[in-house]
C-alpha cells in the first residue's frame, strides 16, 4: 500500500500533536504526507466531508483528539470523532498536549488491540499485529469478558472460585484460539494475551496507560460507548479500524 497519509491540522495543540504523530508514522511505513490545513471558519460538517474524501485514498487518517486541558481544538476536536466513526479506512486520534509522550517523543512500546475473542474482527487485528511489527513492539491483546448468566444465582454472595477458574479458563482459550491465525502470519512479533474480568473500556484504559498505540475496532457508522470511553481518557493515540 503506498497511498498517502492524511492528517488535518489548525492551530490547535492536538492538531499540533497529531502532525507529529503522522510524520513519524509515515516514515516508520515508507509512505508520503499529506497535511490538510483545516479552517475552523468553515462549518464542522464541511470539514468532515472533505476529510472523508481525502481519507478514502489514504492509507489513513490522523487527526488530534483533544488539547491539553482536555478541551477539543476548535477545528479538529470538533470533526474528530464525526470522521472516526464514518470513515471506510482507519483513523488514528492523537491526544494533545503531552500525553502519550516521553521527553518530546512519543511512547514506541507495545500496541495494546482491542478484541472479541468470540468475534475477532480480521481488519482490526491485522492492523494491530503489523503496526507492532513494523515498530518492533509487543502486542498486547485485551479480551473483556462478563460472568454468564447463570452466574446470578450466586449473587449477592460471593462466586464459588472453581466456577469462575473455569469461566475464565475457557475465555483463556476463544483468545489463544481467535489469535493463532494472526500468530502465524506474524511469527515474529510477540503476543501478550490478556483476559480480564471487566468492562471493556476500563480494561483498555488500563492495559493502554503506558502503551504506544491502541487498536479499536467499529462497527457500523458509530463509534459505541465503549470506543467513545477510551477517547475521552486516551492518554496514547487512538486507531479506529471499521469492520
Amino acid at each position: 500500500m503506498t497511498e498517502p497519509i492524511v492528517v488535518g491540522v489548525d492551530a490547535s495543540a492536538p492538531s499540533r500533536a497529531a502532525a507529529e504523530w503522522a510524520a513519524g508514522d509515515a516514515r516508520l511505513r515508507g509512505l508520503p504526507l499529506r497535511v490538510v490545513h483545516i479552517d475552523g471558519a468553515e462549518p464542522a460538517g464541511g470539514i468532515a466531508a472533505a476529510l472523508l474524501s481525502l481519507g478514502s485514498r489514504a492509507s489513513c487518517t490522523v487527526l488530534g483528539l483533544r488539547g491539553e486541558d482536555g478541551v477539543p481544538g476548535p477545528a479538529v476536536g470538533s470533526v474528530a470523532h464525526e470522521v472516526a466513526a464514518r470513515s471506510d479506512l482507519p483513523v488514528v486520534l492523537v491526544p494533545g498536549g503531552g500525553h502519550g509522550r516521553t521527553g518530546g517523543e512519543w511512547r514506541t512500546g507495545q500496541v495494546v488491540l482491542g478484541v472479541d475473542a468470540r468475534d475477532p474482527v480480521s481488519a482490526v487485528v491485522d492492523f494491530a499485529f503489523d503496526a507492532a511489527r513494523r515498530r518492533g513492539a509487543r502486542v498486547h491483546a485485551v479480551h473483556a469478558w462478563r460472568l454468564p448468566s447463570r452466574a446470578e444465582r450466586w449473587m449477592p454472595y460471593a462466586l464459588p472460585e472453581e466456577d469462575r477458574g473455569m469461566w475464565e479458563d475457557q475465555e483463556v482459550q476463544l483468545l489463544s484460539d481467535a489469535l493463532r491465525p494472526w500468530r502465524e502470519k506474524y511469527p515474529q512479533v510477540d503476543v501478550y494475551e490478556d483476559v480480564r474480568l471487566q468492562s471493556p473500556s476500563a480494561a483498555l484504559l488500563q492495559a493502554s496507560a503506558s502503551a504506544g498505540f491502541l487498536v479499536v475496532g467499529r462497527a457500523g457508522r458509530t463509534l459505541g460507548p465503549t470506543v467513545r470511553a477510551v477517547l475521552e481518557q486516551t492518554a496514547c493515540p487512538v486507531a479506529v479500524v471499521p469492520r
